[in-house]
């Protein structure tokens, strides 16, 4: 008998079909993962198993019980929680709180009991076995322990199900190797987990049985054994991808950037890197290693302390975004949604907002002709899929909204283009388009910086990668020589 088993499902918004004969099962204490590209019915399928929405067809089975009618509440009580991207956590609250808070409500009780919260989070905490100082405000924690934060919450409701909807996407390679310990953990008590993902080697490493949809549908449901990397692509886009490595000629011409001992106090020092045109060069390091830091600082959201920037061999003085743009360079940041995009304004306006000027008469009035090319232009050259351009941009998938944040730069037409997680959040169809679009622009002659934590993206896009560790460059390799276990070593034996 299955946890919960799910036969025929269907379910139709406004006309559009966005599960059609869907059907899955899970059993007691295995880990599951469902996989698919943003928009194939993953998240209607999850909300169709916590009773936020009810199917227009098809049958329900938990703990072998028929459910013609599903509430959250219900789920809930079944032990069925879901743990969302944004974890549904009060940032404004502490640990305890967000823990024990709801059991409490759950009680009806006029007074809080603020000492039995706390013990009650502790042990919720102690089941994943970590410590965390129970009177801290989350939104002081990281992404890691916000994860963990839901994960300690959902336990206190007796789960029997936790589904977990893309749990690795903010979290580095260290991150995720702890969470993984902590899922195997919870399969050993008998719990089941369904891991939402689209990335390949996080899902074949944690993965017992893997269900692929695709616009809606089933395509196929087996155990990781009988699937390799290849056939699950396929499976999963209906394309084969083939997995190449990007190399240049060497080139003796003067690098687009090169930095000499640049430091900013507190983040990073002693920096000297070069970038070359044809060149994309990776950087990685764990979060705090300075990385983003030195990002912002080439493009002037934060002034260097010390060492010098060159482009093109000249001496520049880059202490704000207007300087970067002077130079022709570009940021894609890592955080499209709240540091990319305006979410509510239209995709036209998210495009032209960097080129604004560009496209204004003397009397500052957008030239509108020439808005709607630039804007067809980049939608046809990126590959951009939207119904219309007025169209806010938060009803973009993740990869879409990515294009977007690219078009917006690219449309500066720099010469240095610096991109801070390029496909976090992105289905695998879209991550290998954007890699062909940053691949097609460095043959171009343009120069790339990559900041990744994404070992294959690093290794398959980029011709060199730098890694940094507390602040400091400590290695340097080919991309097609990068390695889990290079990475392993520079972090161990590198201060």
């Amino acid at each position: 008998m299955s946890l919960i088993q799910l036969s025929g499902i269907s379910k139709s918004f406004a006309g559009v079909q966005a599960l059609k004969d869907v059907s899955i099962e899970l059993d007691y204490g295995e880990i599951h993962c469902l996989a698919g590209e943003n928009g194939c019915g993953k998240s209607t399928l999850i909300k169709v198993m916590s009773g936020v929405h009810a199917p227009d067809h098809g049958e329900m089975r938990i703990h072998g019980q028929k459910r013609k009618l599903l509430t959250p509440i219900d789920a809930i009580n079944e032990g069925i929680q879901v743990i969302y991207q944004d974890f549904s956590i009060f940032p404004n609250l502490t640990v305890a709180e967000n823990i024990a808070l709801n059991t409490e409500l759950a009680q009806n009780r006029k007074l809080v009991n603020w000492r039995k919260m706390k013990q009650m989070a502790k042990q919720a905490l102690e089941k994943v076995n970590i410590q965390l100082d129970l009177d801290a405000k989350v939104e002081t924690l990281s992404v890691a322990d916000k994860q963990l934060i839901a994960i300690s919450r959902a336990l206190m409701h007796k789960a029997k199900l936790i589904i977990m909807d893309e749990p690795t996407t903010a979290l580095t390679q260290k991150e995720v190797s702890s969470l993984f310990s902590i899922i195997n953990g919870l399969k050993r008590e008998g719990m089941t987990i369904l891991f939402v993902s689209h990335k390949l080697e996080e899902v074949f490493e944690i993965s017992e049985r893997i269900t692929i949809l695709r616009n809606g549908k089933n395509v196929v449901s087996e155990r990781v054994q009988q699937l390799d990397r290849d056939k699950l692509v396929f499976y999963m886009t209906g394309r084969k991808i083939e997995e190449s490595y990007y190399e240049i000629k060497e080139d003796a011409s003067i690098p687009i950037l090169q930095t000499e001992d640049l430091g900013l106090q507190g983040c990073f020092e002693h920096i000297s890197l070069q970038v070359k045109a044809g060149e994309i060069v990776g950087l990685t390091g764990l979060l705090g290693s300075g990385r983003t830091e030195l990002a912002e600082s080439l493009f002037g959201l934060r002034s260097a302390t010390s060492g010098k920037i060159f482009i093109e061999g000249k001496e520049q003085q880059i202490h704000s975004v207007q300087d970067a743009i002077a130079q022709r360079i570009a940021y894609v940041p890592e955080d499209r949604l709240t540091e990319g995009l305006f979410l509510e304004q239209s995709i036209e306006r998210n495009m032209v907002i960097s080129v604004v000027d560009q496209l204004s008469s003397r009397l500052n009035m957008l030239n509108q002709t020439k808005v709607k090319s630039t804007v067809q232009d980049w939608i046809k050259s990126l590959g951009i899929v939207a119904h219309s351009p007025a169209l806010p941009v938060k009803t973009l998938s993740g990869g879409n909204q990515q294009r977007v944040v690219l078009a917006k730069w690219l449309a500066t037409r720099p010469r240095l283009l610096i991109l801070n997680g390029p496909t976090v959040g992105v289905d695998i169809g879209s991550k290998e388009d954007i890699h062909q679009v940053i691949r097609a622009l460095a043959q171009e002659g343009m120069g790339v910086l990559m900041i990744s934590d994404d070992f294959p993206e690093l290794k398959h896009n980029c011709n060199r990668i730098l890694v940094m560790k507390n602040g400091r460059l400590v290695g340097e390799m080919a991309g097609k020589e990068w390695s889990q276990e290079e990475w392993t070593r520079l972090q161990e034996t590198t201060s």
